[in-house]
């Protein structure tokens, strides 16, 4: 094979590096990232400038991109927590945060790109335990999850607000209690729920009763009522008028003999 031709060997030398240059000279930065910009002979971390956002970026080769994510995340954290009573609580919880895009290079600059676990996570597990901490391990089983909930969200909050991490939403996915304990409370609960079902079955009796009472009352008085309007007069003139009406019946053939005790017609004949 013939040899290169030495008038073309610089030419070689300095297409590589020339390549080598573009390298190291550019950078892409995907879709849901930002890129905080280290100058080497300057004054190190970029911060009074936005984070480099998505695209094609051109940089000096001396200096340094730091790609992070700035999309929402999610840490899933398991933690040994304890109640108020002091019982071992496992508590399962998920985070939802994303570094603040604006100070993106101070983030770089004062926490490094371990801020996860250097400030979220310690954050997060200081304020279970300080919330769980608060509550019985009945409270944590059944009414208090949504009030822990937020309760952890705030403290957790208040911690990273001042250290550029934005705080979207702690989730807490479940709590485990010591297996005895556990069956105590569902036991306990279920008690309480018949309780309340037999409650509730006593008080519809009573006022059910109360009602028959009510009604026969009703009827009692309307009965004493009408007792007492029902004088002589009256019932021989109700008499009379259903004497009429079964003498005028095409049914019945009246035949008037003689009169009751009464005074009425009695009546004979019917067909």
């Amino acid at each position: 094979m013939d040899k290169l031709p030495k008038i073309a060997l610089p030419f070689i030398v300095a297409a590589v590096l020339v390549v080598v240059f573009l390298s190291k000279s550019t950078v892409t930065i995907d879709s849901g990232q930002a890129g905080v910009l280290f100058k080497t002979f300057g004054d190190g971390v970029v911060i009074d400038e936005p984070p480099m956002g998505e695209g094609f970026h051109i940089v000096a080769p001396w200096n340094r991109v730091y790609v992070y994510e700035v999309r929402q995340q999610e840490i899933l954290e398991k933690m040994n927590v304890l109640s108020s009573n002091g019982l071992d609580i496992v508590l399962e919880a998920s985070v939802w945060f994303q570094p603040d895009f604006v100070n993106l290079g101070k983030l770089h600059q004062e926490k490094s790109e371990m801020y996860k676990e250097r400030i979220l996570l310690p954050a997060i597990r200081s304020a279970a335990r300080s919330v769980v901490g608060r509550y019985t391990p009945e409270q944590l089983y059944s009414s208090k999850r949504d009030a822990i909930q937020q309760e952890i969200f705030e403290e957790t909050k208040n911690i990273v607000d001042d250290q550029y991490i934005q705080l979207n939403e702690v989730l807490v996915r479940d709590v485990t209690l010591p297996t005895t304990i556990k069956d105590a409370i569902e036991r306990k609960l279920k008690q309480e729920q018949e309780s309340l079902e037999y409650e509730f079955r006593l008080i519809t009796a009573t006022k059910e009763a109360e009602k028959q009472i009510i009604e026969a009352q009703g009827k009692a008085d309307a009965n004493r009522i009408l007792s007492a309007s029902l004088t002589d007069k009256i019932l021989q003139d109700k008499g009379i008028e259903a004497t009429m009406e079964l003498a005028q019946s095409p049914n019945s053939k009246v035949v008037v003999i003689g009169s009751g005790d009464s005074g009425l017609p009695i009546i004979l004949g019917n067909q």
